[in-house]
């Protein structure tokens, strides 16, 4: 697996990359890092998983190298990664860990991990542990016997959870006849029963996982059937989530989808006119659309751009004191509710801004105009990404592009935090020379990163 962390926490193929072994470790490295290196009883560590068929697994052997470490844990069962964030202050936890690999196929598992507060460790801190599990084994430390920590198990947890996000809408749903696309993922046990309590009407397709069939052919990353179904069935709107709900994409009644960054935008308007978007501003990414930061200057919003990752929007959130950003993948934080991306809250928040203006997704989208965006991947190896970054071809490459782009467009080209892949992004007016360049740059790159 190389080094352990990502942009989004641990990935790999489980019980192959990501073992039982290594989650042990993991285990017992965060509680040494959380609890400073004093081996004794320590804290509580509230721990959710999603509906894959490794994550019981694995979440037993996390729990087995907490406890040996001295904290006890609270097992969640199957619940949606930011429901864990959430559950840490409700529970009076310490600390939150997930086992999801989110958006992956069912043979991919992960770890995330939330510090007391309910956000995502810091890189100092997720250093710390990776360094202990592939550096410094032998300083993991464990505790006497009468300290060994305690596994309980919050029957409550997916309740306590959507009672709170229920709790941030102030209207009902009343007659609103929707779908809801759960990934067969963490979505599966909750969706349902949030949005039927609010009074929506929901079809609910992919809500029968089965260890295996997370995020096949269904979710966020393929809308396709959730696309043709809202339109067959006249509904007033679909809903897709991804395998731990912690992100959300819709679609119109026309078909249409309506990603991250149009949802942001029709909520950052809702939001400036009832004088709810505190400090004025969005936060985004590097890869939000060129659309959305033409929105906001019509709009008279500041817009921010961050790394990609919904944690460093989040740290941004903190940095500069504001309260609403996101990613176009469907990661919205709202920092009056959540301390993570949360694709039901987010729904949820869309949905009330419908109901409340009685207008339908497809007029609510014409707020802004989003820019052709063409994405290509091409396979990097470690090496390769690290070449990447030094490379005077690549540079070169790049340079090119942006200067054939000019001002009408952008040019985004960066390592995945999670897959062995080089991401390729370019955004214009022109599709044509917007797909011209990202196939040249392609090629190029590939080329010249062959050799390493």
């Amino acid at each position: 697996m190389g080094r352990l962390f990502g942009t989004d926490g641990i990935r790999g193929i489980a019980n192959t990359e990501l073992t039982c072994e290594t989650a042990m470790q993991l285990g017992r490295a965060i509680a040494n890092v959380l609890n400073k290196g004093r081996h004794k009883r320590a804290d509580t560590v509230v721990l959710g998983m999603d509906t894959r068929q490794s994550s019981e697994m694995l979440a037993c052997a996390m729990s087995a190298g907490l406890c040996s470490a001295g904290m006890d844990v609270i097992n969640l069962g199957v619940v949606p990664t930011p429901a864990v964030a959430y559950l840490i202050g409700k529970y009076k936890a310490h600390a939150g860990i997930m086992i999801s690999a989110s958006h992956n196929p069912s043979e991919f598992n992960g770890i995330k991990i939330f510090g007391e507060a309910g956000m995502k460790l810091p890189d100092a801190l997720e250093e710390r542990v990776e360094y202990l599990v592939l550096d410094a084994p032998e300083k993991l430390g464990t505790v006497t016997p009468d300290m060994v920590g305690t596994v309980t198990h919050a029957a409550d947890a997916a309740k306590d959870y959507i009672a709170h996000i229920r709790s941030t809408v102030l209207y009902a749903f009343d007659g609103v006849e929707i779908a809801i696309d759960c990934a067969n993922g963490s979505a599966s046990g909750t969706a349902k029963e949030l949005f039927e309590g609010l009074g929506a009407k929901c079809h609910m397709l992919a809500c029968e996982p089965d260890g295996y069939n997370i995020n096949e052919g269904c979710g966020s990353t393929h809308l396709e059937v959730l696309q043709k179904y809202v339109v067959e069935n006249g509904l007033f709107m679909g809903i897709a989530f991804d395998g731990d709900a912690d992100r959300c994409l819709c679609v119109d009644e026309k078909g249409s989808i309506v990603d991250g960054d149009l949802i942001m935008a029709i909520i950052a308007k809702d939001m400036k006119e009832r004088g709810r978007l505190t400090g004025n501003a969005l936060v985004g990414t590097i890869v939000s659309n060129f659309g959305l930061g033409k929105f906001c200057e019509e709009n008279g919003i500041r817009f921010v751009r961050t790394k990609v990752g919904d944690r460093y929007v989040l740290e941004k959130m903190l940095l500069e004191d504001y309260y609403f950003g996101g990613e176009q993948t469907g990661h919205v934080i709202f920092r009056d509710f959540a301390t993570a991306g949360d694709g039901q809250l987010t729904a949820l928040q869309l949905l009330s801004v419908l109901c409340r203006k009685g207008i339908s997704l497809s007029e609510a989208g014409k707020v802004m105009k989003q820019y052709p965006q063409v994405t290509k991947n091409i396979r990097a190896n470690h090496e390769q990404k690290l070449e990447f970054y030094t490379s005077d071809k690549v540079r070169e490459i790049l340079d090119e592009a942006k200067e054939a782009l000019g001002q009408n467009g952008r040019v985004v080209v960066r390592p995945s935090g999670t897959e062995p892949l080089i991401r390729i992004m370019a955004e214009g007016d022109d599709m044509a020379l917007v797909e011209a360049i990202v196939d040249g740059m392609s090629r190029d790159i590939t080329a010249a990163l062959a050799g390493a």
